[in-house]
């Protein structure tokens, strides 16, 4: 497992590390955003927990996790069907658990409890959807980098 890139954007105590985007295959996808300037970030990765195989591409703007199903986990289906491309916002937390208080707190609710996910080496990751049906993912910073 590579290395993850520091995030783009630091807030308050999120920062901004990627816009999810559904695929149904994510080769494909790769192809076209390649037109854009878009290049991969690392390996590819499989989380059977989540029933995704995922991506990260860099590029001039934000960086892109190309997600597609794992067999027939049916995780991404109503983005798909609805032909939703980015579907969710992720950041980085450096408390992911108070993070995650403060957002319910503000009307969100779990759409996801926090799980160990492969994409960031074990590191736990939350979903939760806001209020105005925007959903954020929430990843656990780790040990802070010195």
């Amino acid at each position: 497992m590579t290395a993850q890139p520091e995030p783009v954007f630091a807030g308050p105590d999120l920062n901004l590390h990627h816009l999810g985007v559904a695929c149904r295959s994510i080769d494909a996808e790769t192809g076209l955003l390649e037109v854009l300037g878009y290049v991969r970030e690392g390996e590819d990765f499989e989380d059977p927990n989540q029933g995704i195989r995922g991506r990260f591409l860099a590029g001039a703007g934000v960086r892109l996790e190309l997600l597609e199903e794992l067999g027939d986990s049916g995780v991404l289906r109503p983005w798909l069907a609805g032909r939703i491309k980015i579907y969710h916002h992720a950041y980085e937390t450096p408390d992911l658990d108070a993070s995650l208080a403060r957002l319910l707190e503000a009307g969100a609710r779990v759409a996801r409890p926090p799980l160990p996910a492969v994409a960031f080496g074990g590191r736990r990751v939350a979903f939760v959807m806001l209020p105005n049906m925007m959903l954020v993912e929430l990843i656990d910073a780790g040990p802070s980098r010195s």
